[in-house]
């Protein structure tokens, strides 16, 4: 088990004595913990939505809040971790434990303070904060990966299905644009062919990591649709700076050789675009109409030569777009 970092678990002090809140904030300080006190349950409500305190060592006996309510109150809050609570009380009956601990507290000390008493419980402490820590890491690598293209490190298809409806009731809500770029490696069924599929493979994972690279970081996002087909989806941005996005990808893609055990690699990539502002209906934004648009785009660009960009306003794409779901079809199975 790793080692716990105890400088990583700063301390809020409730005490409204100032003479106990003093020493005990200087003690702490002094034993190498990151401390900081308030006098008053309020105040330290304040300070934990100000700033997070994964302890808190409270006194039970306080005028107006007192040590037992701001137990009550700490659980009630949304917080972006656990706080551990150690009541500080004089009270030491069976019933006065419990009390304090059916309000929340998790441990609790008695007056007066025996620092050496409060140091092993504050280990007992970082243990369990560090359980959880370690708990919350693990689930979240968890989610990442029920969520990413295990090859490519983008998201899945799954993810961009569920995230993409929900960036396009965020945009018309505020009507924001909102734009997505479908791309796909020109040829690529015969890099499989002539090299293997693990050649492939790093073709594929360089591809990504180029698009990847080459948008904005935290705003932008990319999913891997299926095969050799991605898609960037670019909020807050209109269709022409979305044109101008692909065409740099397109570049940068040409560009940008993939080291292989049999030598460079180089390959190019068709882009269809298609984005929509507060102008466009509502029926005529879906993510299945948005995807479609980008998809078919993407496909003239392969008739045309390959290694380009085309599409524009959602609206446009559309009105081209053969009407039956088998002519669009056969129109894609004639571009491959």
């Amino acid at each position: 088990m790793r080692q716990v970092v105890e400088s990583s678990y700063p301390i809020l002090i409730v005490e409204d004595n100032p003479v106990s809140r003093k020493l005990l904030e200087k003690t702490l300080k002094k034993g190498g913990y990151e401390a900081v006190s308030a006098s008053t349950g309020e105040e330290a409500l304040k300070k934990l939505k100000k700033k997070f305190f994964p302890i808190v060592i409270t006194d039970w006996m306080m005028p107006g809040m007192d040590g037992l309510e701001l137990c009550r109150q700490i659980r009630t809050m949304d917080l972006p971790g656990y706080v551990f609570i150690i009541l500080l009380t004089a009270k030491d009956t069976r019933e006065d434990i419990i009390e304090g601990l059916e309000a929340g507290a998790d441990d609790y000390l008695t007056k007066p303070l025996d620092f050496p008493e409060l140091k092993a419980r504050l280990k007992s402490a970082f243990r369990i904060l560090e359980l959880e820590r370690s708990l919350k890491k693990a689930n979240e690598e968890i989610r990442l990966l029920s969520i990413t293209d295990s090859l490519t490190g983008c998201y899945n298809r799954c993810y961009l299905m569920e995230r993409l409806r929900h960036e396009i009731k965020r945009a018309r809500r505020y009507k924001h644009e909102l734009s997505v770029v479908m791309c796909d490696i020109d040829h690529f069924k015969s890099v499989n062919d002539k090299y293997g599929h693990q050649v492939g493979d790093l073709v594929l994972k360089s591809f990504a990591a180029c698009v990847c690279s080459s948008i904005r970081k935290d705003v932008d996002w990319v999913a891997r649709y299926g095969g050799e087909e991605f898609l960037v989806v670019l909020p807050e941005t209109g269709w022409k700076g979305a044109f101008a996005l692909a065409e740099r990808l397109r570049k940068a893609v040409a560009r940008t050789g993939t080291q292989t055990p049999q030598g460079e690699i180089f390959v190019t990539a068709s882009f269809g675009v298609a984005g929509f502002d507060s102008t466009v209906p509502d029926d005529q934004v879906s993510l299945e109409q948005l995807i479609n648009a980008a998809d078919y785009s993407m496909y003239l660009a392969k008739q045309e030569g390959r290694n380009q960009v085309k599409g524009g306003p959602l609206g446009a794409a559309l009105a081209e777009m053969p009407l039956s779901k088998n002519s669009l079809c056969l129109f894609k199975a004639a571009t491959r």
